[in-house]
């Protein structure tokens, strides 16, 4: 299908880019493997060689190679170029120009499509110069597919640990896309995250979502096309590169932020935990004295975004609202009273009593409940039950609802 460059740069990812390219293959495409020389300290070319049947470049003044300026023409001949692992090191050189090896030269002669999949320590991910030349190759063009989060191979758990290979296969191919992707030219907003009600200036009332099912909707949107809002509550995730992030702190301005942006939007979709109750009168301003008695607060609801948004809509189609129901008990049941009481389009329904799916763990599981029925969808990563939920939303936003017409939506500007 299409000749892919895989650049392998020295970490210890290096040796799930086997898989990678293994995978890639699997999808019918040819592979030709770049290594840099600290690659080659984790895993040896004679490995990629067997796979790919072709030599891997390793040295970019080998004898022979400038008889026909190999980079040059490698660059001319891929559809894409995916480093991984992308080491801090190989990110800061192609952030700033700097070709000492066949890698970096490839990478500044070609104009395929470049994706990017980062591995590395915690903080050295975090850290503000690699944090701002990712921001620079995404700026450029580049998709940068973000890594995991979970025990790395220093000692420490935390984000940093290579994507799962179905990510970086999808991410590649993808980019290989002429129309850009399934959801090209089409507007998302997405929520993720908890929302903190203050009670005073240390305390607040929140909730155990740590954002990633949010996030994984919103960087599958990306990838396939969408121009993405992601409207996040407080998070230690790595936003996904080409989503427009918002971020916000309480139900309020949860409310404010979507509520301002959605009549701009394709589709809207409200994966985050939005607190419903918030103290009556708003944070007190100084801590709140310990005492030996007992503590009454007051609570308030806090505004249904979701509802607003579908009452305002009224029996118009767009946008198309998908909301999430995280129940502990009559999970269908609940989800489906809920997507009839605020008229959404969607609703993802999950057991968040489970151990292995719901807030902050890796796994979900859910049923889709929509006007027609009910569809189940098994225990897998969050960014596959993304990619589910985004198949069932580009096929919502191709048919439409009843109530406009499609040459409405066509004249969208």
């Amino acid at each position: 299908m299409a000749l892919i460059a895989v650049g392998v740069s020295g970490g210890i990812g290096a040796y799930k880019a086997v898989e990678i390219v293994r995978r890639l293959q699997d999808a019918g495409h040819d592979v030709v493997v770049a290594m840099t020389a600290n690659a080659r300290r984790f895993v040896g070319p004679l490995t990629f060689e067997a796979i790919t049947r072709r030599p891997v470049v390793t040295d970019q003044f080998a004898p022979g190679a400038n008889a026909t300026i190999e980079h040059v023409a490698l660059a001319t001949d891929i559809r894409a170029l995916l480093v991984a692992p992308a080491t801090a090191n190989i990110i800061g050189k192609l952030a700033h120009g700097i070709a000492d090896d066949f890698l970096t030269s490839l990478y500044l002669v070609t104009r395929a499509p470049v994706v990017l999949a980062p591995a590395m320590n915690t903080n050295m991910y975090e850290h503000p110069a690699v944090a701002a030349n990712l921001a620079l190759l995404a700026a450029r063009g580049a998709h940068v597919v973000a890594p995991g989060e979970g025990y790395l191979a220093c000692g420490w758990t935390g984000p940093g640990r290579l994507a799962p290979v179905d990510d970086v296969v999808a991410a590649v191919e993808r980019r290989l896309r002429p129309d850009g992707g399934d959801l090209a030219g089409r507007r998302l907003l997405v929520t993720a995250g908890p929302t903190c009600e203050d009670l005073d200036p240390v305390r607040f009332v929140g909730n155990r979502s740590s954002g990633r099912m949010g996030y994984a909707l919103a960087a599958e949107a990306v990838d396939r096309g969408a121009r993405v809002v992601l409207v996040s509550g407080p998070c230690r995730l790595e936003p996904p590169a080409g989503a427009e992030v918002v971020a916000v702190r309480s139900a309020a301005d949860m409310h404010a932020a979507v509520t301002g942006r959605a009549d701009e939007a394709d589709a809207v979709v409200m994966a985050a935990a939005v607190a419903d109750y918030t103290p009556a009168g708003g944070a007190m301003g100084q801590k709140i004295a310990k005492d030996s008695g007992t503590l009454t607060l007051t609570l308030t609801r806090t505004a249904d975004v979701l509802r607003e948004l579908g009452r305002r809509r009224g029996g118009a189609r767009r946008p198309v609202l998908v909301g999430f129901a995280a129940e502990t008990r009559n999970v269908v049941a609940r989800a489906r009273a809920k997507l009839e009481a605020k008229g959404a389009d969607l609703i993802v329904a999950n057991d968040v009593s489970r151990a292995d799916a719901g807030f902050d763990v890796e796994t979900n599981a859910a049923t889709l409940v929509a006007a027609d029925g009910e569809t189940d969808l098994p225990l897998q990563s969050k960014r596959d039950l993304a990619r589910a939920i985004v198949d069932r939303l580009r096929d919502m936003l191709a048919g439409g609802e009843p109530g406009d017409s499609a040459e409405a939506d066509h004249e969208r500007p």
